[in-house]
């Protein structure tokens, strides 16, 4: 099910040039932090699993959105291509954040992304893992949006 009417080039099938932009497209989206521009790049019905949650639709998933980013303060993220095929992106990420307490965390995790013809997203699968650090260990310091193209990736890092 999707509005026929939308389309969210590159378009499957993908090649590897072709996802690693897809790849940085969303690493982008979600590093604006706005819930409802991100949900457009999901079909109408994208079905998701986000740890132990489940959210369906894309009003599901800008509510679920803007709750993560008012609990994850200054959310940066870096996503890196790991394999491709066809209509389908697996990826790698790590994001760092802090709670209300200035407790730090980078999360780990990869996703599995499936996508229809147009380039929507409909499924997306995450295993995300959080783990606490000193503000002294983090390693994401650009300012809040865009990663710059010269700040290094996961690899580069050595994450």
């Amino acid at each position: 099910m999707n509005d026929k009417t939308e389309n969210r080039p590159p378009l499957p099938p993908f090649n590897e040039a072709t996802a690693k932009q897809k790849v940085r497209m969303a690493e982008d989206g979600w590093n604006s932090r706005d819930a409802e521009k991100v949900a457009l790049a999901y079909t109408i019905d994208t079905e998701w699993r986000n740890r132990a949650d489940f959210p369906q639709g894309r009003k599901e998933i800008t509510e679920f959105l803007q709750s993560k980013w008012k609990r994850e303060n200054e959310y940066r993220l870096i996503k890196e291509l790991w394999a491709y095929s066809d209509n389908r992106i697996a990826v790698r990420f790590a994001y760092e954040w802090h709670e209300a307490d200035r407790q730090w965390f980078r999360s780990y995790g990869n996703e599995n992304w499936e996508f229809d013809d147009s380039g929507l997203m409909r499924k997306r699968f995450a295993s995300i893992n959080d783990l606490p650090i000193s503000e002294a260990d983090r390693k994401f310091f650009w300012p809040q949006g865009r990663r710059p193209d010269e700040h290094p990736g996961l690899s580069e890092l050595q994450l």
